[in-house]
């Protein structure tokens, strides 16, 4: 009769419970997400006891067509494998089931067998499916990481910080990552379930999702979308108008949900800050410990040289080839992935260097890492992957050629210390910068610096055209931290520490640059006779109005100055660059009152034109993990310059904690202007009163 019914009536697999024990809560409290290395435990509803000689088989299959087929053992055997352990009373059987720490992870299908004592199934109940995830927590994981404020940093924390400007004058925006928010683990999935190896040969990928090295580069490849179905396309120069510009994005969510509803077509628009941000967001909620690292002046060396070559004419305008040229970047992004390296030699462990911007091709694709930064720190260029390419990034020289009339190139400066400044993440400890460039590379100008670039196959001793005759002429450009819409000034100076009077032809060019160093256009100019007494300086001021530079300002908001000094028969030309980032008005956002889960809340945010023309197509974008998914609140009418608006924001939060409200204004002057506020969710507090009559 039991067997006509079913032996199994029932199955509980214990979400609740068992998402909490794994720290997986927050993605979802009703499907059973678990993580590798650790046990969790479902419960089965039984009829009754079972028959005599009767046992359970529990069988796992994973892959689109089940091309992964495990059969777990009875007890915990030799070797590392799946198995489980069995409890129960009459009609309650507790099943604990126990991954190893090495384990594919993925969505996993259960079936639970019942088999009689000639070996045949006479019931199979295969309704349970799972999400098994990397565990960081897990000792035996090679993604583990022993510190819990580490681990509530790079995979808990929903909210980052990404820092922007130039090496001397850092500034900052929020992002959020919302690893945890609705739907995005199984886009996380699907992102690898599209990947190139995944469509060409599916088991084989499946099965070497038990490798965060595998699965890390197989993301970076697809967060980008050159040659395959990935998330992001790049565009690096205006225009947008057929996406959305990459300024806009305040985080990942928003990214990766149009890249799964639109059928895995590639969204418009990222560049480096956005395809390291979302793929943050993938590898946190993978389970891989994940950070976002901002290198300033960061050199991209296309030939492998090691030195980042300028090229110039006469007039000083910059001679760009139609073949792909080398560059040095304001800053870039990427991120930094913890885990073993058992594919390496002794040394390897730890942060690893991951980049997602397409720039080079690795074994044929547009993807980069996971390459140790402490092979990178040592001059190990043998290592894989990618190391002479992010050694590069952070120690190339960058060389200025003048390029006379007749075609010869004239060196006019080498710079070997401006590379790979002031490296820097957001602190484990709050909202600040965390400063790793040490991490990366040795001290300037120490020994230690010096054999490495030596290991790594650099000549030292660069020979430079500085003149070392009485009559030297040195050029510094000094300025303040202007705000887009002022007029500022900029002193260049000229100091003599020969031992004579000194006259040369100073020229002062101001150009609009990106911050990945593509010139937008001449904004102004200045050329000047100037005497410089010995041993003495000449300051030589240039005001910038804003009419003139925001002619040409590109929309990262970046002005590039050079100055260039050319003494003849006194001593070789000398030349110095300055990139100076305009500051950016704030988005004031307020946020009263205390807020609780499911409970409406009410935002106030506010902002001021600071430009003195009026500001046309205004649009505030708002997001938070945990608050609101994205929207868009559209300004009607122009806002003249001085102007103040205001807007109030009405949502419910939908989980608790310490969540962030992020802002973003843009219109056709004024673009990538940010504010953020902080806001704590408490759990609802509302008791049902007898109402009386």
């Amino acid at each position: 009769m039991a067997s006509r019914k079913g032996f199994i009536t029932d199955v509980d697999v214990r979400s609740r419970d068992n998402n909490l024990a794994h720290r997986t809560r927050e993605i979802d409290r009703e499907r059973l997400i678990v993580r590798r290395g650790q046990p969790f435990s479902i419960t089965l509803q039984c009829s009754d006891s079972l028959p005599p000689g009767h046992h359970l088989d529990l069988v796992l299959h994973l892959g689109k067509r089940d091309e992964v087929v495990i059969k777990l053992q009875k007890e915990r055997g030799a070797g590392d494998k799946w198995w489980f352990s069995q409890q129960g009373a009459q009609d309650e059987a507790l099943l604990t089931l126990h991954s190893p720490a090495d384990a594919v992870i993925g969505q996993y299908r259960l079936a639970v067998l019942v088999v009689s004592p000639d070996g045949h199934i006479v019931e199979k109940m295969d309704r349970v499916r799972f999400h098994l995830l990397f565990n960081p927590w897990c000792k035996d994981d090679v993604v583990h990481l022993p510190d819990e404020r580490l681990l509530q940093e790079y995979v808990m924390n929903e909210d980052g910080t990404i820092y922007m400007g130039s090496w001397d004058h850092i500034s900052s925006i929020p992002w959020n990552y919302g690893q945890f928010e609705d739907d995005v683990m199984d886009i996380c999935f699907e992102v690898l379930d599209n990947s190139k190896d995944a469509l060409r040969n599916s088991q084989m990928d499946a099965e070497r999702r038990s490798d965060p090295v595998y699965v890390s580069r197989t993301i970076t490849a697809m967060v980008n979308s050159e040659g395959d179905r990935g998330v992001l396309a790049g565009r690096w120069t205006e225009p947008y108008s057929d996406g959305v510009a990459p300024y806009r994005w305040n985080g990942s969510v928003p990214i990766l949900r149009q890249w799964s509803t639109a059928g895995v077509r590639a969204v418009k628009y990222g560049q480096c800050w956005v395809f390291a941000g979302v793929a943050c967001t993938v590898l946190r909620c993978l389970g891989i410990p994940t950070r976002l690292i901002t290198n300033f002046a960061s050199a991209h060396d296309v030939d492998g040289n090691l030195s980042i070559d300028f090229l110039f004419d006469e007039e000083l305008h910059s001679l760009e080839s139609r073949n792909r040229t080398d560059s040095s970047w304001n800053f870039h992004c990427w991120v930094e992935s913890w885990m073993k390296r058992e594919d390496l030699p002794r040394g390897n462990d730890g942060w690893q260097v991951l980049d997602p911007t397409p720039q080079e091709l690795s074994d044929g694709e547009f993807c980069c890492g996971p390459c140790p930064v402490t092979a990178i720190k040592e001059g190990n260029l043998a290592v894989k992957y990618d190391a002479p390419f992010i050694f590069a990034e952070v120690n190339a020289d960058i060389t200025y050629w003048m390029v006379q009339p007749d075609g010869q190139r004239k060196k006019v400066k080498v710079d070997q210390s401006s590379v790979g400044r002031n490296i820097s993440t957001k602190s484990v400890y709050g909202d600040h910068r965390e400063d790793v460039t040490l991490h990366y590379k040795y001290p300037e100008g120490s020994r230690k610096e010096r054999e490495v670039f030596e290991k790594a196959g650099r000549r030292v001793t660069e020979p430079t055209n500085e003149s070392t005759e009485p009559g030297q002429l040195q050029l510094s450009i000094k300025h303040a931290q202007p705000v887009f819409g002022t007029d500022f000034d900029v002193i260049v100076e000229v100091t003599n520490d020969g031992g004579k009077d000194a006259t040369a032809q100073l020229t002062m060019l101001v150009m609009a640059v990106t911050y990945n160093s593509l010139h937008r256009g001449e904004c102004q100019r200045q050329t000047t006779a100037v005497t410089v007494p010995a041993h003495r300086a000449h300051k030589q001021v240039l005001r910038l109005h804003y009419e003139d530079y925001a002619r040409c300002a590109s929309e990262h908001h970046l002005i590039q100055v050079k100055a260039f000094l050319d003494a003849p028969g006194e001593s070789e030309p000398v030349m110095t660059v300055a990139n100076i980032p305009l500051s950016m008005p704030e988005i004031h956002v307020q946020v009263p009152g205390k807020a609780a889960i499911w409970e409406q809340v009410t935002a106030f945010v506010s902002f001021t034109n600071p430009l003195p023309l009026p500001l046309n197509g205004g649009v505030f974008t708002v997001e938070g993990a945990g608050l609101l998914s994205a929207s868009q609140i559209h300004v009607s009418g122009a806002i003249s310059p001085g102007q103040k608006v205001s807007m109030k924001l009405s949502f419910s939060p939908t989980r608790t904690g310490v969540r962030k409200l992020l802002v973003d204004f843009d219109s056709d002057r004024l673009k990538d202007v940010k504010g953020v506020a902080t806001v704590v969710v408490r759990k609802t507090y509302r008791r049902n009163f007898p109402v009386m009559a």
